[in-house]
């Protein structure tokens, strides 16, 4: 098997790049290091050259991945999640952000508005001059557009014939050397099918018939298979079905003939990671070449490790590095450490998190998705400058995104129309099915109260206000926790902390192919909301909830978790979309933590070598302390970075980060 493998002694540890994986370990070693051996160490230490998975975090099922340029589309099932078909940008396969949607509700009376229905696939491509995107939705369809961001045209419906058979769902598009592009076809557990495109977007030529292909249910479902060409060799493959799986098949031209084709098993190589958390990984889109001659490709897969199950948010999407052994490829196993990043420039991208909005702009932004048709066209942003007004018909309505982390602070400001006193309103909480769900709301009329609800948990207290609220729904890991305050700057709990491994384990009928989401709801009569805001500086962030990093460990203190670099070069964290509040609002920082000697950390925003320094903590030696530092004046959301000093492992381990306001 092909392995890319380097190995640096420096300083006591040893650094190895393995199939793109950054790891290190300690070595007690009298190898003299040299100067180059010692900069390509350091590099980690003082670069962002590595990420940690999943790149997608949260609900991102069924994943297409197109490359036109420097530049990377996705897309995947958005199922009943409406707009549909969000359209993700990313330069470096890294870092992504939502640019537009396909499918706005009024745009198609096509999609059945259910849990587990609305639409499937997203298979984003370009040929022929033109972006498509094909989709099912009761049989298949596409749209055009001249770019990704849109806007995108109506829907044509895909003709069906005798010879091609139903279209099914899940299909996906090739296109060949020459330009041609073909549809690759799965309906069902036995047919496998190709059929080329015409410039219609139609199918055209006749059917290449690859039924056999799972004839015997070799592969389960050998469903959303997907393809790609290198060195004259068409290689195909088909996943296992929503649990797990992935395989591939090679040929070296497009014919039904099965004696042509190669069946090459598996398509990852052996999980050896024992901590990691995403252990089928499938539904992979089209590898893709780099301009370096590496391969990429991303997938689909549920976390869970051992009994700790996070299967309720929903198939989460990773990157994955493409290794070759000869002319066969081999997807690199799945690890939850950090990976070499493809040797790409981000465009001030910044990772993947729930978005905070302030609502102070004409249009919704398009990270945000409803769960039915008519709530889509029951909130305003110009009824109010500055707020947004959900206004219910009958029953519930939503505004949500879908849910990326498991520690987080999420926190809003509202307040009820005077025109329905029975209102009611706040922070919202679902699973994939909306059968379990996490309600942390104000409720007005004759009993005024702060209501905070998970299936038969029920914590009340009286809120006789009648004015502003302001609720904040904490999560740490599996436990949530509801406050309320009356000025957004001092809080008052609601009762006990509630579990959510009701909406964070797996769902029965895989919780309707959907996942978690998080946002605001209303019902019984109108509800404004100033602002929505997931990761709240201004709360603790525990540092063991990092996005990435790189030569730190996770460390047990007493009931606590922490964490502390592994090497003398020191180590960093970054906690992606960290909110930072209104201009001039955070003033100070405070960091939780343990040290042994003294040091210094170094906090930065948006990236280690081109983000801005924000603020030097001087950690002093003792027990738990609370640090604090100055801030330079920084608003807004950023992806946190702290950096440690090069120092002895161990000798410094952060808790939490939290910022603070200037005292009164």
């Amino acid at each position: 098997m092909f392995l890319r493998v380097l190995i640096l002694v420096v300083a006591g540890f040893t650094l190895t790049i393995q199939n793109g994986l950054a790891q290190q370990s300690s070595a007690a070693s009298s190898f003299n290091s040299s100067p180059e051996e010692e900069a390509a160490a350091a590099h980690f230490y003082t670069s962002v050259a590595t990420y940690v998975n999943p790149v997608l975090p949260g609900d991102h099922p069924d994943p297409t991945l197109l490359k036109v340029g420097n530049d990377f589309y996705h897309c995947g099932s958005s199922f009943h999640f409406n707009p549909y078909l969000p359209i993700y940008h990313s330069t470096d396969l890294v870092h992504w952000k939502v640019i537009g949607r396909v499918l706005s509700p009024a745009s198609t009376n096509i999609v059945t508005d259910r849990p587990g229905a609305g639409v499937w696939q997203g298979a984003i491509t370009y040929f022929y001059g033109v972006y498509w995107i094909y989709f099912s939705s009761h049989g298949q369809w596409f749209s055009k557009a001249s770019s990704p961001a849109g806007p995108w045209s109506a829907p044509t419906q895909v003709k069906e014939n005798a010879q091609t058979g139903p279209l099914g769902y899940d299909n996906s598009i090739f296109v060949d050397d020459d330009g041609k592009p073909y549809m690759v076809i799965k309906n069902g557990q036995k047919v496998n099918r190709l059929q080329a495109l015409g410039q219609d977007g139609q199918l055209t030529d006749s059917v290449i018939n690859l039924d056999w292909v799972n004839a015997k249910l070799q592969y389960s479902w050998a469903e959303g298979p997907v393809m790609c060409k290198r060195n004259g060799y068409y290689y195909y493959f088909p996943a296992g079905d929503v649990s797990g799986g992935q395989y591939v098949l090679r040929t070296k031209e497009l014919t039904a003939d099965s004696s042509k084709w190669e069946r090459l098993g598996d398509f990852f190589q052996p999980i050896t990671d024992p901590n990691n958390r995403f252990p089928r990984p499938n539904h992979i889109a089209a590898p893709v070449r780099l301009a370096d001659g590496t391969w990429w490709t991303i997938g689909q897969s549920y976390e869970k490790h051992g009994n700790d199950d996070w299967s309720g948010m929903g198939r989460q999407t990773s990157l994955y590095r493409v290794l070759w052994e000869g002319d066969r490829p081999w997807g690199a196993a799945p690890v939850s450490s950090p990976v070499l990043k493809p040797a790409l420039d981000n465009n001030n991208t910044p990772w993947r998190s729930v978005y905070t909005d302030r609502f102070d702009t004409d249009s919704l932004g398009p990270w945000w998705h409803f769960l039915t048709k008519p709530a889509a066209a029951a909130y305003s942003l110009s009824q109010r400058k500055g707020w947004i007004r959900l206004s219910p018909d009958t029953g519930r309505i939503h505004l949500l995104q879908k849910e990326t982390d498991h520690y987080y602070a999420a926190v809003t400001q509202l307040q009820m129309s005077n025109s329905n006193a029975e209102a009611q309103g706040g922070i919202y909480l679902t699973n994939g099915k909306q059968s379990v769900v996490a309600r942390l709301y104000y409720t007005s009329g004759k009993n005024p109260r702060i209501v905070f609800q998970l299936d038969t948990a029920l914590r009340e207290l009286p809120y006789p206000n009648r004015k502003d609220v302001w609720l904040k729904l904490q999560r740490v890991e599996h436990l949530l926790t509801g406050f309320y305050s009356t000025d957004g700057k001092s809080w008052q709990q609601v009762g006990a902390p509630v579990s959510a491994v009701p909406i964070d384990k797996a769902q029965p009928d895989f919780n309707s192919w959907v996942g978690t989401s998080i946002g605001l709801f209303a019902e019984r009569g109108p509800v404004d909301f100033h602002f929505f805001v997931c990761k709240d500086g201004f709360s603790p962030l525990p540092a063991i909830g990092s996005n990435n990093y790189y030569g730190i460990s996770k460390i047990k203190r007493g009931e606590g978790m922490g964490v502390s670099n592994t090497s003398v070069h020191g180590g960093w964290l970054m906690i992606s979309g960290v909110d930072f509040g209104a201009a001039g609002e955070a003033k100070t920082v405070e960091i939780a933590g343990h040290a042994t000697q003294g040091g210094q950390l170094e906090l930065l925003t948006d990236d280690l070598e081109k983000g801005r320094q924000i603020a030097v903590v001087q950690v002093k030696p003792g027990g738990r302390l609370l640090h604090t530092a100055s801030l330079s004046p920084v608003s807004g959301q950023h992806d946190l970075f702290i950096r440690f000093p090069g120092k002895a492992p161990g000798d410094i381990i952060i808790e939490s980060v939290r910022l603070l306001r200037r005292e009164k």
